[in-house]
């Protein structure tokens, strides 16, 4: 993977910059309001089987899926921590985002949380199941939805984020509508050396008195 140069932006935030803060920082309390009702807080994600409560009619193939590098972007306003996120993005042949998978770590705080924007039209009840080369599986709940995606995250197991670091690729299985289970597959054999090495980006607030 090409060395990406840190970048760090200063100055008043325009529209541009502050999206991507508002965006990271909006879904982070978000999902904690939606889990603390339903588990305690802190819980990592279970390693429930996608299916196991329903019956899935068979499986089908994804639309062939490009990803991106993994890449890493800090974000750090005044009096707070700095908070990163390592994430990797794939597209299908049209453009059309397919997926996106992040790890999102606070400075200071034990917990991470991996967090996963995928289209609509899926069967939100059976969750996320993700699945490191030949490992255990994790199950991570839908918990916001817009109008062009869903996000599913939750609290991540140490075990996983160490699977990660090791692993070579990440199967990421969905069911849509129709019960079918959908899967694609995402390397990160270079997940590691990018939540360890130093931000492609970093935004910064900084306030004019």
């Amino acid at each position: 993977m090409t060395r990406q140069r840190s970048r760090r932006f200063r100055g008043q935030f325009s529209v541009k910059t502050t999206l991507p803060v508002l965006v990271l920082l909006s879904f982070g309390a978000a999902n904690a309001s939606a889990e603390q009702a339903a588990k305690p807080a802190g819980s990592p994600a279970s390693e429930t089987p996608i299916g196991q409560d329903f019956a899935l009619r068979g499986q089908r193939a994804a639309r062939d899926i490009r990803y991106s590098d993994w890449r890493k972007v800090c974000f750090k306003a005044p009096g707070t921590n700095m908070v990163c996120r390592t994430a990797i993005s794939g597209k299908f042949e049209t453009g059309q985002s397919a997926v996106r998978i992040g790890l999102i770590e606070r400075e200071g705080d034990k917990a991470a949380r991996l967090q996963m924007f995928l289209p609509v039209g899926l069967y939100l009840q059976a969750g996320v199941k993700i699945t490191i080369d030949q490992g255990s599986a994790h199950r991570f709940p839908y918990v916001w939805c817009l109008t062009n995606a869903c996000i599913a995250a939750d609290v991540a197991d140490p075990r996983l984020i160490a699977e990660m670091e090791t692993g070579k690729t990440l199967l990421l299985e969905v069911a849509d509508t129709s019960t079918l289970a959908v899967s694609t597959t995402i390397p990160i054999d270079q997940f590691a050396a990018v939540r360890r090495g130093a931000a492609a980006q970093t935004f910064e607030q900084s306030i004019d008195e």
